[in-house]
Order: structure tokens, then sequence, then C-alpha cells
């Protein structure tokens, strides 16, 4: 049967405001985390996977977003573009992200919250009501940490609340740090009446997983939040591709842009030596970033992949708006070496690099199997839904 169309508040005023949404039985999760980049896409992902194994048909909203793109000229959150793409929902990708939230949207809310939040509301309820019709789970995915959205009155707690949703937090691996961390969002959560039914563990060093989840899941127990998975670090999910550098240090491409999409960095070079000294880095998934005129450099790469008869390298940032000379460029131009052009000095675009936050998007697709399995394999899912 078809999803039933759902008012939009905002074209028909005279409709009554929604304080809560209609449907009553959908099972639904709220996954949250106690800080923003703690891994909650990446959980999302993972369990919407699982999910749908056990059940059917599984629904998916993102209701507050603070990084949006343009989809069919609306403001759509990019992790619930991303997980449509990922997994064709097949429900109205505005009601996936009914609320986005731009640069001067605070500002714009607290000189006037009443009535803004009433419809806010109203509007998180029927897009909740339109993804979960006549389906059998709803996986709502939060925005940092609990307290995040207090600000315009649409905290991660209050959204669970209204959505009378139970929570998952998902926290940076450890014994210490993660406790303090989940007992101070859980405190939120009770404030609001939202019950916290459990914690995932989240990027731990595969050799401390059995101590972390013996000393976590005993300090997380006296909190009454059970420890239901420790994930592995999996340093590919956090390994960027060369589009995602381009996009970041404002770079323009200069060859091998196809390549370049499909290549991913997993080590970053500064070639400040001599020629001889590169040679030993000129291997897969090394990003090499030198000036444009360090022709030593560049032979050596060009060289090497020529010996290697493809891209021996991820690739070559140059720097400091310095082109290669006319005819190093026409070498180049022979290779599948992917070339980026920057402006600024070589530390300054390492540093930009080295600071990036790598989030998984839609062309990522080699790292959705690897999310997939690091739930299945790391979380007890039987747990998890006997809580929900």
């Amino acid at each position: 049967m078809a999803d039933l169309p759902i008012a939009n508040p905002f074209l028909q005023p005279a409709l009554p405001l929604l304080a809560a949404p209609t449907n009553h039985e959908t099972r639904r999760l709220f996954v949250a985390a106690t800080r923003m980049n703690d891994g909650k896409t990446t959980t999302c992902l993972g369990l919407f996977a699982a999910l749908q194994v056990l059940f059917p048909r599984v629904g998916f909203i993102k209701p507050v977003g603070h990084r949006f793109i343009e989809v069919q000229g609306q403001n759509v959150d990019e992790d619930s573009h991303l997980l449509d793409t990922v997994f064709n929902v097949r429900v109205p990708i505005e009601s996936m992200s009914p609320v986005t939230v731009d640069g001067t949207f605070t500002r714009r809310y607290l000189k006037n919250p009443g009535p803004i939040l009433e419809q806010l509301k109203d509007k998180i309820c029927r897009a909740f009501d339109r993804v979960s019709w006549e389906k059998d789970f709803a996986l709502i995915e939060g925005t940092g940490h609990a307290g995040v959205g207090s600000v315009f009155d649409l905290s991660n707690a209050s959204v669970a609340k209204l959505l009378n949703a139970k929570v998952i937090l998902v926290c940076p691996g450890g014994i210490g740090r993660p406790i303090d961390e989940i007992a101070l969002n859980k405190a939120l959560f009770d404030q609001a009446g939202v019950e916290v039914v459990g914690a995932i563990l989240n990027k731990v060093d595969p050799e401390k997983i059995p101590v972390i989840a013996e000393y976590a899941g005993l300090g997380l127990r006296r909190l009454g939040v059970p420890l239901l998975g420790v994930l592995p670090v999996q340093r590919m999910l956090s390994e960027p591709n060369l589009v995602q550098i381009a996009e970041e240090i404002g770079g323009k491409w200069l060859n091998g842009r196809k390549a370049g999409a499909k290549q991913r960095v997993s080590r970053v070079v500064v070639g400040a030596m001599a020629a001889n000294g590169i040679v030993d880095y000129l291997q897969p998934g090394t990003l090499i970033i030198t000036p444009g005129d360090r022709d030593d450099i560049i032979l050596a790469a060009t060289a090497t992949a020529r010996l290697a008869g493809g891209s021996a390298i991820a690739g070559l940032v140059l720097t400091n708006d310095v082109p290669p000379h006319a005819k190093i460029a026409e070498l180049l131009a022979q290779t599948d070496i992917p070339v980026i052009a920057a402006k600024e000095e070589s530390y300054t675009i390492a540093s930009k690099i080295f600071g990036m936050t790598v989030k998984t998007q839609p062309q990522d697709t080699d790292k959705i199997p690897v999310i997939k399995k690091l739930i299945t394999d790391h979380v007890d899912l039987k747990a998890l839904l006997a809580r929900v």
C-alpha cells in the first residue's frame, strides 16, 4: 500500500498542530552520541542494514539536521541523503529530514520562539508519521550529544521524548571517559523522561576490546546502561578520498580527477626532502604534498608510476600556487597520477588535511560493506531489540 499523504502545516495553517506523532505502534530507536563525530552515522548505517535483515520494512528519520545539502530544491540533512542513497528507504526525502538548521536559524528563533517551536514540533511529528507509516521499525538519528539543540528547545533529549523513543548512546572507546560522558548524557535523557537502553563504544583498538568490554561493561552496569557492543577501529573509515581533500583545501585538479575519486589516502607526506629521500614513500595510499616547483619530486613520482604501470601513489598536492613546468605537466598528463594544485604552503595544507572530519558519503561504496559487518559482528542486536 502506498504512503498516505501527510499535510504540510505551513501550507495548511488551519490544520491543528500535532503535539505528538499519531503512530504509537511502530517500534523505534533513537541513536544519540556523547559528542559530535563519535560514529553515530556509521552506527545508523550498520544498524539499518542489520534491521533490514530482521524486519521487512524499516523507516529512517533525522528530525533535526545541522549539515545539509540541496536535494530536489530542498535543504536535506546530508546523513538522511546518505542513508536514502545507500538503502533506498522508499519514503519522501523531505520527511527523512524535516528540520534543517542554517547559520541564522538560532537568532531568528530566539527573537520569537513560541509559534516557531510549535510548528517545528508539528513538522517533526508529521514527518515521523510519514516515515514510519506501515513500517515494522523506525530508526531515528540524533545530532550530537543529548543537549544539542537546547538553544531552540529541540535538544536530542526533547526530540526523543516527543517521538516516544528509547535511546542508545554511541561513545568513543575507553573505560573512565566513556562512563563519565554516558553518565552526563543519561542525566539529561532521564530529566526528559527518556530511557537509555544501552551503549555502544566505538573506535577501540582490537587488542584492548576484551579489557574495555569487561571494565566499561561493569561501570555502565552501575549506571543501569547495558554495554551492547564494542566496535574495533577501522582505519579506512576515517581515510578521506582525494575529492574530499580537494574540497577541504580549495584545490584545483590538474590531472587524474577520475582516478582520484577512487583513491583513498592512508598516509600524508610533506615532500621537503631531496628526491632520493622521497622514493621510499612512493607507495599506494600515500599523498605527497610538495611545492609545484619541486621538479625532482614530481619526476620521481612520474618515473615510479611508469615503472608500476599505473599510479604508484594516491596523488600529489602541488602547493604555493606554483604550477609545474610545462614539460613536467606533459609528463604528468601521460600518467594516472591524481594531481591537485593548492594556493597555500605545504605545512598549512598538511594541517588542513590532518584536521579533516571524514564522514561517509554516498560515493564511498567501499565503506558500506565494512560498516554493515562492523555492526552485525560486534553489536548484540538481540539484547538491543529486547529492550526497545
